[in-house]
């Protein structure tokens, strides 16, 4: 493999992932791939980020298009041989105004948050360099926590779930949507409910992804963790957010980039990893 270092950070032409991008070209010593679904939204961000000094790679990606993630896959393997830094940031949200029907919104944001991180990181696990970081962007909402059902929480929290079974249980959830009773099954009943679950199902998948690399490939030494960057003022959070983005990189940043021993772990936006499946999370800021 080549011994150019790659890092990629999925959905990173504005926001947090625009932060994390930045702060990567700054204090990254090898190519850093900035991607976006559309590409001229892409172009602009590249040019905000040249005119700073700095120098990202520029590859569409679309997480919602196998299409896309194959495209963008070979192309790494190409030039590159490999990666040494995949931060997964794409998200969608939904505000409490939101025009679209409930059931649409929880198709749409499984599809991304969930979805989309899970076949990224199937599809780029393999070019995975040794001592590899992955990083994969939750939530405060992403704790177990705010899952209401004590059920659900244990299935969620699980040591032999699997990739298959989570899979499952964040199928029931859209399909519990779809006919009227996710109240009732114990997923919540608020606007935040298909958001929290798409988060956590990203910090259990984390966990799980964890454990197949110590399993399957230890020698590899990858490192996966999940992290909540922080409240950040962001379109997400309709710019209500305490923290500006290149505050909510730091986090990401730190997992990615610093020496921290962590595998496996939910991390909050101070850089200490916390329990994720027990108790209350602390504040979210």
């Amino acid at each position: 493999m080549s011994d150019v270092k790659i890092a990629v950070v999925t959905g990173s032409n504005k926001g947090i992932g625009y932060g994390i991008v930045k702060g990567l070209c700054e204090r990254f010593d090898g190519k850093v791939y900035l991607t976006a679904r559309n590409v001229s939204r892409g172009i602009e961000a590249v040019k905000k980020l040249n005119a700073l000094g700095l120098k990202p790679f520029l590859h569409q990606l679309d997480v919602t298009d196998q299409e896309s993630i194959n495209k963008f896959r070979d192309h790494l393997l190409k030039e590159h041989q490999g990666i040494d830094i995949l931060i997964n940031n794409a998200a969608i949200g939904f505000g409490d105004d939101a025009p679209e029907p409930f059931i649409q919104q929880a198709e749409d944001t499984i599809n991304v948050n969930y979805y989309g991180l899970l076949n990224v990181c199937r599809t780029l696990f393999p070019l995975m360099k040794r001592n590899g970081r992955v990083v994969n962007i939750s939530s405060s909402l992403g704790h177990l926590h705010w899952i209401p059902s004590d059920d659900l929480k244990k299935k969620f929290s699980d040591p032999t779930l699997t990739i298959e079974k989570l899979n499952q249980l964040i199928d029931k959830f859209v399909s519990d949507v779809k006919l009227g009773k996710h109240e009732d099954e114990g997923w919540g009943n608020n606007s935040e409910c298909t958001y929290r679950v798409s988060k956590a199902g990203v910090s259990a998948l984390s966990i799980i992804q964890q454990k197949k690399f110590d399993e399957e490939c230890p020698n590899r030494n990858i490192s996966v963790n999940s992290v909540h960057p922080g409240f950040v003022d962001t379109d997400l959070t309709a710019h209500l957010g305490e923290l500006t983005i290149e505050e909510g990189a730091e986090a990401p940043l730190f997992l990615a980039l610093e020496e921290h021993g962590f595998k496996g772990k939910y991390v909050w936006c101070d850089k200490n990893p916390i329990e994720w499946s027990t108790g209350i999370p602390p504040s979210q800021y």
